[in-house]
């Protein structure tokens, strides 16, 4: 089933998100939901926030990037109740986007490694050193379940030339090819 997207200025994008485990009521319907939602959505990422709910799981599919980030090569992944355990300490820019904050890409920077702990979707843990796109790909969703959005990252300037765009955005001033959920 497809979900609509929660778009920028919903509150439930700014909660830190709650661990859950394998009892988790609706899971793989959840889990598999999650995944239809992002494809639809032409997004490689989709975090359970961005969905409604304020729960730590995030799916992950970079291999249509392939092309141009080769770390990226079978890269489908899901990440339950990650924690990040280290940043690397090079930071590289790049143009982020995010189905929650529909026709805005701009330049971030994120460090090109980290060391992530999380359960996927067996619940069976796991540990990896991640670099690149796919470091970066992991750090936006994680941001997801922490509460933070990329725009976070832009400088006082670059949000003030962005905020008419932000704000048309909350009221739905905005064209997407997938549903949206407006703030209340």
């Amino acid at each position: 089933m497809l979900l609509p997207i929660y778009v920028y200025g919903h509150p439930v994008l700014r909660k830190v998100g709650v661990e859950i485990g394998p009892d988790y009521e609706g899971f793989e319907e959840l889990h598999k939901n999650m995944w239809e939602t992002m494809y639809h959505s032409d997004g490689v990422g989709l975090a359970a926030p961005q969905i409604g709910l304020a729960i730590r799981l995030f799916v992950i599919d970079g291999s249509p990037m392939a092309d141009e980030f080769p770390e990226l090569e079978g890269f489908k992944k899901t990440f339950i109740n990650a924690e990040i355990l280290e940043y690397g300490p090079d930071k590289e820019w790049d143009s982020e986007g995010c189905l929650s904050i529909p026709g805005i890409r701009e330049e971030v920077p994120r460090p090109h490694r980290i060391r992530i702990k999380y359960l996927d979707e067996n619940f069976q843990p796991q540990e990896e050193v991640l670099e690149g796109f796919a470091a970066r790909i992991v750090q936006h969703e994680y941001d997801h379940i922490e509460g933070k959005l990329f725009v976070d990252y832009l400088s006082p300037l670059r949000k003030r030339l962005i905020k008419g765009k932000l704000n048309a955005i909350t009221v739905g001033k905005v064209h997407t090819d997938y549903r949206i959920r407006l703030p209340k």
